[in-house]
């Protein structure tokens, strides 16, 4: 039996009240990250749930080095071979009254507390003192390896490694990139080498008003969830309690828009670029006519282009494969596909049909930058870009579904075109846009 575990299962009977200064916090019950007093209101699949998860006892104890309260290794004791709620609650309360009373008379985790066991055990500890002091050796490692598991190097890490395997390239990119930025003002912080747990809702507050205070609102908002994603992968592998960045509000932000082109803009750009870089028109018409995003255009390989059976296999951002038909008016312009290597890309930095082993952002900012010469010539500004051809004949195409059909049939219709999988979703799409314009009103404002 460990040290702590004698003087738990002992101290009822011989604790005396010290006056000593508050180091500690008071010993909690996590219960399965559920409220205990919720229970008979729970389903029962919820209630077996919620026992095959480790219940526990947990405090913090002030560091004598930082002068902060810091988590300490998780008690279990025998609790979780109980099956039941009451038992395992029941056993869990009484583990947590003598941890408290253990507290009070002076135990600490970051000293020798062999003057405490002879004052509150006496003769005991010394008829048991060589497999205390195993125990307590035991206990010492169990400590330490658990410190080196909970440090927020390793948390960050197990945080990384697993959104490695579920989220795509792109989406990776992104959260590696904001996690490594949060990861090094720690550091600036002087922080990077504490335990997981030192880091609470406050300390994140500061971290994201910096972001905010050097970026946007946005970018302070995208922050927080993929700062909350991180915790949440903590909170499911038991590293931490609770992922408390939930709680932590979302500002109001403007989001940037690109704006539709006008008819006679969208014909003369065509033009332009039918004179002037008929690949990069090719391009464009992926985005106006089969509504795809750049970065989806990027993505197309021979072998994702079925001509004959007009289908387009397109890896969607919201799902493993979508497939969307081949308009007539897109099919036309394709090239000869003859000879090509199923999985060369149709565009490249070359030309079209080829080897382009880059990242798919880096595809995408090449042709986003191959447009900027358009825009230059046109005289447009940062809210028109190659996004803008996919809103413009999106909105085309409604205004001209809504001239022959209800609001309902023409957005159930237009949902089929586009790929957008809920009607909800479409719906704000389309205010976004501004694709539904009232009629003229000027009667209405007519006096007479």
């Amino acid at each position: 039996m460990s040290f702590i575990s004698l003087l738990l299962h002992t101290v009822h009977d011989s604790v005396h009240t010290f006056n000593k200064k508050l180091n500690y916090s008071e010993p909690k019950i996590y219960t399965g990250g559920i409220d205990i007093s919720q229970w008979s209101s729970m389903s029962k699949l919820d209630q077996r749930s919620t026992l095959l998860k480790k219940w526990y006892l947990y405090y913090s104890y002030r560091d004598p080095n930082t002068g902060k309260l810091k988590r300490q290794i998780n008690i279990k004791g025998e609790a979780n071979k109980f099956k039941s709620k009451q038992k395992r609650h029941a056993y869990l309360k009484v583990m947590q009254q003598s941890l408290l009373e253990l507290l009070e008379a002076g135990f600490s985790p970051y000293q020798d507390n062999t003057e405490l066991e002879q004052r509150m055990f006496g003769a005991k500890i010394e008829t048991h003192s060589k497999v205390v002091s195993e125990d307590v050796k035991k206990v010492s490692i169990v400590e330490n390896n658990d410190a080196t598991l909970t440090s927020i190097q390793d948390a960050i890490q197990l945080g990384l490694n697993t959104k490695r395997s579920v989220l795509n390239a792109n989406s990776y990119s992104k959260f590696k990139s904001r996690i490594h930025r949060f990861s090094a003002w720690l550091k600036e912080k002087e922080l990077y080498k504490e335990a997981i747990t030192s880091v609470d809702k406050k300390l994140v507050i500061q971290y994201l008003n910096t972001v905010l205070q050097n970026s946007s609102a946005r970018n302070r908002n995208n922050t927080r969830t993929d700062l909350s994603s991180l915790f949440q992968v903590l909170e499911d592998n038991e590293v931490i309690l609770e992922n408390f960045i939930k709680k932590i509000n979302v500002l109001k932000s403007v989001p940037k828009r690109n704006k539709t082109y006008t008819p006679k803009l969208q014909q003369e750009i065509y033009e332009y670029l039918d004179k002037n870089d008929k690949n990069l028109l090719l391009f464009v018409k992926f985005i106006s006519y089969n509504f795809l995003r750049p970065i989806e255009v990027c993505r197309l390989r021979i072998e994702d282009i079925d001509v004959e059976d007009k289908k387009l296999y397109v890896k969607a951002k919201n799902s493993p494969v979508k497939i969307k038909i081949i308009p007539d008016i897109l099919l036309k312009d394709l090239p000869d596909f003859k000879g090509a290597y199923s999985k060369d890309f149709l565009f490249t930095q070359a030309g079209l049909i080829g080897q382009w082993n880059i990242e798919e952002t880096n595809k995408r900012d090449f042709f986003t930058k191959k447009f900027k010469k358009i825009k230059d010539h046109f005289d447009l500004g940062k809210e028109y870009g190659l996004y803008s051809f996919r809103h413009t004949f999106i909105t085309r195409l409604y205004q001209k579904l809504r001239k022959s059909s209800s609001p309902f049939v023409a957005k159930s219709e237009l949902m089929l075109i586009t790929g957008h999988t809920t009607m909800k979703a479409l719906d704000s799409y389309l205010r976004d846009i501004d694709a539904e314009l009232p009629e003229d009103y000027s009667k209405l404002l007519n006096d007479n």
